[in-house]
């Protein structure tokens, strides 16, 4: 990583070069030269020493810039622009009077590992596998009990929006120990809050994101 290479490779006015960089680019030579309190050919070979090693750029009539990245940085930066509408899959929405049987055979389908119930067209619920298998190896009659009944309840899910940034909407999976996101989009209905369903996000959808930016590297 470029923090260990400056440490060991570079005088400490160098590195003092990097910091002004990296703070104020695009900076002329002579505007740093001022912040050091030297002449700019006192900088001249410094300058060299960094920009032939790959540490900073120059350009005519604009001056330096800080180059060199991890790739843990260069990763960040990209998972920072992409929001959760560039990589949602679409949904499987289910109506809250639909029987946990009926849940069951749809989730095994469509194999995922929650469905999103609504009522009246907006978020009212959500149910997992385990949900369903707790219910089904109850002795209950699956075939009677609707979904409403075992559900997780608004306001106690977990949600994102298509223009959250999907490295914030992944923390949520992994805290909250859940298999997906609802992707919902805010609607206020008779002054209450409602939310209607636009998409999921999954770990299958971080995954797949990962796997495409390390191809693209």
């Amino acid at each position: 990583m470029i923090n260990e290479v400056i440490n060991i490779e570079f005088n400490e006015r160098q590195k003092k070069i990097v910091d002004i960089v990296k703070e104020f680019q695009p900076i002329t030579s002579e505007h740093i030269a001022n912040k050091l309190n030297v002449s700019r050919s006192t900088l001249r070979s410094d300058l060299s020493i960094l920009t032939m090693s790959g540490i900073l750029e120059a350009r005519p009539k604009v001056g330096y810039f800080y180059t060199e990245e991890s790739d843990e940085t260069m990763i960040y930066k990209k998972i920072e622009k992409i929001k959760v509408g560039d990589v949602k899959s679409l949904p499987v929405v289910v109506d809250e009077k639909v029987t946990v049987y009926d849940a069951i055979v749809t989730m095994f389908l469509e194999d995922i590992g929650s469905l999103y119930i609504v009522s009246e067209g907006y978020l009212a619920g959500v149910v997992s596998r385990k949900d369903l298998l707790k219910t089904a190896i109850g002795g209950n009659d699956i075939k009677s009990i609707p979904l409403s009944i075992i559900m997780t309840r608004m306001p106690n899910i977990i949600m994102t929006y298509t223009q959250e940034n999907v490295f914030e909407a992944a923390k949520k999976i992994i805290i909250h120990q859940i298999d997906s996101l609802p992707v919902v989009e805010k609607h206020v209905k008779d002054g209450q809050e409602k939310y209607k369903v636009l998409g999921r996000l999954s770990k299958s959808n971080i995954t797949k994101l990962f796997v495409e930016m390390v191809k693209e590297k």
